[in-house]
């Protein structure tokens, strides 16, 4: 791995020609002993043999594409470096990375940026390292073409869905933990009994009868008609020659679309005739899934906007209004090069904080523009907006435009009406209308069209036109009244023996019989008195009793080589108990929250800290540390 050795430093991973070298890569969950939080952190060098240019060289190249960093100052190559390493990290889509720290040493210096996904955050460094270079050796650098590709890779990451990032930004705005249980494939909002576990908007709680059921659109079809709501005429055909014959008796024209389905895969509106109704069925037989029977859905094409209506906890939140993906005529440009040139827009960057995806060409796009006398090929003229699809599918380029403030009041109560038939936090219901703002009941063009159990929240929370509702807010407010709600007590410990820790447990059993309490030390995993398996990651102990939905409380060891290697799994705790601590080990005091408890054993001198105040004392003559601790307990 060695490559060169220089009159004093030793190149680890730098190439010949590089002035920086960066190495020793830790990755952090949680807070560790170089930043509060989540965190890559390496070691950043100046090779001797060479020298970096000045800091204002690189600040004045760098400046042209973050101009805001022309405004700051910087100690050292590492301090500039750790500010743009955190500034690219934010991907050029307003992530939620902007903490960073630099640990100067005598040869190099310590780096460490907040993280959330390891790969994309490692890629984000080597990125900005070769920038540098790049700017060391006078060469041009496509910054923007690496962009895409770290985009690209963070939105296939676990964290890269639009919804499930939208939540998991908000949750760590409101101090709510969230933990990707990667066993299960789920992301876990709050600790212990406190906790609720799901994947974007369904979780734990929700009715998984309730969940299937919207997905078998005819039946949600007829119970919607049983409560008297408007629904669009048709039936479920199993055959093209059934779907002509009941296209033929409820008349052209008419929509086309899978029982089982989402996102508008195989969805096709407005089918004005036979020609195109073959058409239609073999699109929607395409898109139903290979363990699914072939049960397609043909019923009267209404006329209209569609619309998409969001309901959290059984209450109207959202309504966006969505339009088919559509291109603009200049007079001289393809409809292919309009759609080329309106896919380079900023808003179409297809990241998971886009207003809108980048317009997709198919099939079904190439029928439509033929039905109106086009190809890929036409030229429009300047002003003249053609519609790209008939279905407003806003996965493959469609707009989003807010409509919450325009609904009309019976179209509220009749989506609530709807939702409160169904144990599901969140719930999606598409309607088709002239608009909003008029009663469902004096529209003659109003209709359900389907519900949806795992609605996306990226349209009502940033649409491409019109207020952002804060829909992720609403989505969490529904578990948890704010942080503190999403936690249950956890007291740190620097150090402490298995026997002290089942003193412990048994302490606060006697006060609390009825709790569940887990607890873990270097050398055992406790639930209560019962030891269970303790495995050689350390944190893993720590977060399968933290996923444990009956803990009550949670006790655990942390001393200064489990920090350094693995840092703390969590963040805040309501107690931190010190017996003579190392410096490392102080950072657990840094952890907490305003009304925690810290109490420092040095020798036998005894500081005790609680809501500011201090209280410091000797240990008297054979008087055990744990009564120290143990009157403090009930401060939490």
């Amino acid at each position: 791995m060695i490559q060169q050795k220089s009159n004093g430093l030793v190149r680890i991973n730098a190439r010949k020609t590089d002035i920086f070298d960066i190495f020793n890569f830790k990755h952090y969950l949680g807070p560790n002993p170089y930043l509060d939080t989540g965190a890559l952190v390496f070691d950043f060098a100046l090779i001797e043999s060479r020298q970096p240019l000045p800091i204002a060289d690189y600040i004045s190249r760098i400046g042209d594409r973050y101009p805001h960093l022309n405004q700051e100052t910087y100690e050292t190559h590492a301090h500039l470096f750790a500010k743009v390493a955190s500034e690219v990290s934010k991907l050029d889509m307003g992530l939620h990375l902007n903490r960073w720290s630099v640990k100067p040493d005598a040869d190099y210096a310590c780096i460490s940026i907040q993280s959330l996904h390891e790969r994309t955050t490692r890629a984000v460094v080597y990125l900005v390292w070769d920038w540098f270079e790049a700017i060391n050796q006078d060469k041009k650098f496509f910054l923007d073409d690496e962009l895409l590709t770290l985009q690209k890779r963070f939105r296939e990451s676990v964290y890269g869905g639009p919804t499930v990032y939208a939540l998991l930004r908000t949750a760590y705005a409101k101090g709510i933990p969230t933990t990707y249980l990667w066993s299960e494939a789920l992301m876990q909002y709050g600790y212990g009994k406190k906790q609720v576990r799901g994947i974007a908007t369904t979780f734990d709680c929700d009715s998984h009868i309730d969940s299937d059921f919207t997905t078998r659109k005819d039946e949600c079809k007829i119970f919607m008609q049983t409560l008297g709501l408007p629904v669009p005429e048709g039936d479920i055909v199993f055959s093209e020659k059934e779907a002509l014959a009941i296209a033929k008796e409820i008349r052209y024209p008419v929509a086309v679309k899978p029982v089982v389905g989402h996102k508008g895969i195989g969805v096709t509106a407005g089918v004005q005739d036979a020609k195109e109704l073959v058409s239609a069925y073999n699109r929607a037989l395409l898109a139903i899934p290979e363990d699914q029977p072939t049960r397609i859905i043909v019923e009267k094409s209404i006329s209209g906007t569609d619309f998409r209506l969001l309901c959290v906890n059984g209450k109207f939140v959202a309504a966006t209004e969505r339009r088919p993906a559509s291109v603009k005529g200049d007079g001289y440009s393809t409809i292919a090069e309009l759609i080329r040139e309106e896919n380079r827009q900023p808003a179409r960057l297809d990241t998971p904080t886009s207003a809108m995806s980048k317009i997709q060409c198919d099939e079904a796009m190439e029928i439509y523009l033929d039905e109106q006398g086009y190809s890929l090929d036409s030229v429009i003229k300047k002003g003249r907006t053609v519609d790209l699809r008939k279905v407003a599918n806003l996965s493959a380029g469609g707009v989003s435009i807010d409509a919450t403030s325009t609904i009309h009041d019976d179209n509220i109560i009749l989506a609530q009406d709807i939702a409160q038939h169904f144990r599901l936090t969140c719930l999606g219901i598409d309607v088709i209308a002239e608009n909003l703002s008029e009663s469902w009941k004096t529209s003659s063009n109003f209709a359900i069209l389907e519900i949806n159990a795992a609605p996306g929240i990226l349209m009502h929370l940033n649409p491409a036109v019109g207020e952002s509702v804060d829909v992720p807010s609403r989505i969490l407010e529904t578990f948890f009244e704010s942080g503190v709600n999403s936690r249950i007590p956890i007291i740190t410990f620097n150090k402490i023996s298995i026997e002290e820790l089942q003193e412990t447990i048994d302490h606060i059993l006697s006060q609390h019989p009825d709790w569940t309490i887990g607890a873990v030390c270097h050398d055992a995993v406790f639930i209560n008195r019962s030891q269970k398996a303790l495995r050689y990651d350390y944190n893993s102990n720590v977060q399968t009793l933290l996923r444990n939905p009956k803990l009550d409380l949670l006790i655990t060891e942390y001393e200064e080589s489990i920090l350094e290697e693995e840092g703390m799994f969590y963040q805040g705790s309501n107690m931190v108990v010190l017996n003579n601590p190392t410096e490392t080990e102080m950072i657990l005091a840094r952890d907490i929250f305003d009304d925690s408890t810290v109490v420092i054993k040095k020798e036998n001198d005894i500081s005790i800290r609680r809501r500011g105040l201090i209280e410091d004392y000797t240990l008297g003559e054979n008087e055990p540390f744990t009564q120290v601790y143990f009157k403090e307990l009930g401060t939490i």
